[in-house]
């Protein structure tokens, strides 16, 4: 049986039209499966956890942003259950490091069931896993004050907040250990990455993969406000990462020490310091 979790609210409400879309195809392929639609994130983990201690499960269709992405890896990672991601959010930042098509659901349907799950790596923090990118510094300020704005709504309250925050921003200094080796740099921000982007596209980590072991560790030295604009476009092409100001990193655990906060999948971790490590293989799904 498949258990099909849809977050009816993501995208600005597109999830739950999505949905509708998912389980008119999975009727259509007589499909068994249980649907699960809740009105909150606690709602619909202890939902799923229900079902999955309760009934034998073919494997996890999502319908939703990198939100729902990032609570369902709670329930799957390190267990035999593939997940299969149908995206309904903002970003979509998992389905992109897929390679997967972000409009045709019945493509990903068929792809899943005419293929076996691979598996794939996941980011570890204490305990809680992530998809795509752990950052911090001027990302996660952003992050912070989009979560406070009611006046924007989709993806341009991440530009907004981005306007708002640049001209007060100062970059800060921060301790890292990468595989053992220890060193102090000043940076504006900070990204660990398992999958290659985040924030809807932005390819931080054009070169990560899902499968090497490693993260992807990128950090944007200080840079004044003019050269932090003539950058950012360019992290949509991921052509930011031959800028003098950027250095990429490679390795299997990471620590990182500041006076700042942490993000992952786009969800709130909290104040640093933070470690996280590669969970290799953790996670089965369908790379398109």
């Amino acid at each position: 049986m498949w258990i099909v979790v849809v977050n009816p609210t993501s995208g600005g409400g597109r999830g739950r039209s999505i949905g509708e879309e998912v389980i008119r195809l999975v009727k259509e392929r007589n499909l068994k499966f249980l649907e699960i639609i809740e009105n909150s994130a606690h709602a619909t983990s202890l939902s799923l956890k229900n079902a999955l201690a309760n009934h034998p499960v073919t494997g996890v269709m999502a319908v939703g942003g990198d939100g729902l992405v990032h609570l369902v890896i709670q329930h799957l990672a390190n267990t035999q259950i593939p997940l299969l991601v149908f995206p309904g959010g903002t970003g979509n930042d998992f389905v992109r490091a897929l390679r997967a098509p972000l409009d045709n659901n019945a493509a990903l349907l068929a792809n899943a069931l005419s293929k076996k799950p691979t598996a794939i790596d996941l980011g570890n923090i204490s305990g809680e896993y992530f998809a795509d990118i752990l950052s911090t510094g001027f990302d996660s300020i952003v992050n912070e004050r989009a979560n406070r704005m009611n006046f924007v709504k989709g993806p341009m309250k991440y530009n907004v907040a981005i306007a708002l925050e640049l001209p007060l921003f100062k970059p800060r200094e921060y301790s890292f250990e990468i595989d053992n080796q220890r060193f102090t740099t000043k940076a504006m921000l900070i990204a660990v990455a398992n999958g290659h982007s985040y924030g809807g596209g932005m390819q931080v980590c054009p070169d990560a993969s899902l499968t090497d072991h490693l993260f992807d560790i990128m950090i944007l030295k200080p840079v004044s406000k003019v050269h932090f604009l003539r950058i950012f476009p360019k992290v949509f092409s991921g052509k930011h990462i031959s800028d003098p100001a950027v250095e990429i990193r490679r390795g299997k655990r990471v620590s990182i020490t500041a006076d700042a906060v942490a993000y992952s999948d786009g969800e709130r971790i909290g104040p640093l310091p933070v470690s996280a490590e590669v969970a290799p293989q953790a996670l089965y799904t369908w790379p398109f």
